[in-house]
């Protein structure tokens, strides 16, 4: 045996991976899988990584570091992809509403994008309606990352990164993010995120996934509940109006689970539904549990868990019907949920909120896992 392949075998055996470019002819290894996904219109190309823990896979793509899949099982160890998405680059090429993307340089909305940091304005793209959405008109879900499987001991994990450069989508500062996704063997998808920059600026990373738990159909019969008592109640633009206030006595209120589908119909909206920041209760900055889903057919349960201060529940009320996804799937209205952790929208301009400034010498981090789950 080789002194390479004596090195990495002991390093699986101790359940490492090896830090290693995603070019490389090495990165196929235990729990990671490596292949090409397809190519951009450009001729850019766009690669795959699944991760595996012999229980659960998901995939994750290099455009937009993407969460394109997580296929778990149910009740009865029947697996299904609950992760809504396209079966190919061209769909996501094409245009969708952040299936599974990592959005920045500012999740969420800037109202008419604008903000004035250390006496300069700035004015960014108004990509919804009045006001500043996703990172603006090429945020980073459009833009391939650099990938490289690295050692985790927790399980499968590969890392991706990007330079934002100063001035991109009217921006200041350069600035250097990546996302580490790792599938531990408990089952969770966890995505832990870094930045630095050169000048000051608003950061927001989040992952903007769409789950079904039935893998596909309504998502109405799921059952939620928010580790959340009070939410920012927004304005026709879906703005926050800058005020927190209680739940209590709402249609927003999930502090007890309750189907999302009992009150959804009292919500405000055009169309209505669910589409609004929860402030998670608990200890500012700690890990902790903001979210609980389960459906009733399958059994499967998510559980999403943050450092952040808020998340954003969303209840796919802007699909229509005109997107085909995954095997033919049509993505009608309430097919797919988003549980997006951030810290609230359009903090850069209301000082009550905190804050989203990140500062030369500073290092911006979050960590989110969803969780999969199987109950009785």
């Amino acid at each position: 045996m080789s002194k390479v392949v004596q090195i990495l075998s002991a390093m699986v055996a101790a359940g490492g991976i090896l830090t290693m470019t995603a070019g490389s002819a090495m990165a196929q290894v235990p729990g990671v899988k490596k292949s090409v996904f397809g190519k951009l219109k450009s001729g850019a190309v766009v690669h795959k990584f699944v991760l595996t823990n012999g229980k659960i896979t998901a995939d994750i793509m290099t455009l937009g570091a993407t969460l394109t899949g997580v296929h778990a099982p149910d009740r009865n160890g029947n697996i299904a992809d609950v992760c809504l998405g396209f079966d190919n680059v061209a769909g996501y090429e094409a245009g969708h509403p952040y299936f599974g993307s990592t959005v920045g340089r500012v999740a969420n909305r800037i109202g008419k994008g604008k903000f004035k940091l250390d006496g300069s304005s700035y004015q960014l793209a108004t990509n919804n309606g009045p006001n500043h959405l996703h990172g603006g008109v090429k945020g980073w879900d459009k833009v391939i990352w650099q990938a490289e499987v690295v050692k985790n001991n927790a399980g499968p994990s590969v890392r991706f990164r990007y330079t934002s450069k100063d001035g991109e989508e009217g921006y200041p500062g350069l600035l250097k993010a990546e996302i580490t996704y790792t599938l531990t063997r408990s089952n969770a998808v966890r995505m832990e995120y870094r930045a630095t920059t050169t000048k000051a600026t608003p950061i927001n990373m989040t992952n903007h996934a769409y789950f079904n738990l039935a893998g596909q159909g309504t998502i109405l019969n799921h059952s939620v509940h928010l580790n959340a008592s009070k939410y920012t109640p927004a304005d026709a633009t879906l703005l926050p109006t800058g005020k927190i206030v209680t739940v209590t006595g709402t249609p927003y209120d999930f502090t007890t689970m309750h189907a999302i589908g009992d009150n959804i119909a009292q919500t405000d909206g055009e169309p209505n539904g669910y589409d609004l920041n929860y402030v998670v209760d608990g200890k500012p900055n700690a890990f902790r549990k903001a979210a609980t889903v389960s459906e009733p057919n399958s059994g499967r349960v998510l559980e999403v868990w943050s450092d952040e201060p808020g998340i954003q529940f969303y209840s796919g009320n802007f699909l229509d019907g005109t997107l085909k996804g995954k095997s033919g799937q049509v993505y009608e209205r309430n097919y797919g949920f988003c549980l997006e952790s951030q810290h609230y929208p359009n903090s850069i301009n209301t000082p009550s909120f905190p804050s989203t400034v990140l500062r030369p010498g500073q290092t911006y981090r979050q960590k989110t896992e969803y969780r999969f789950l199987v109950g009785k």
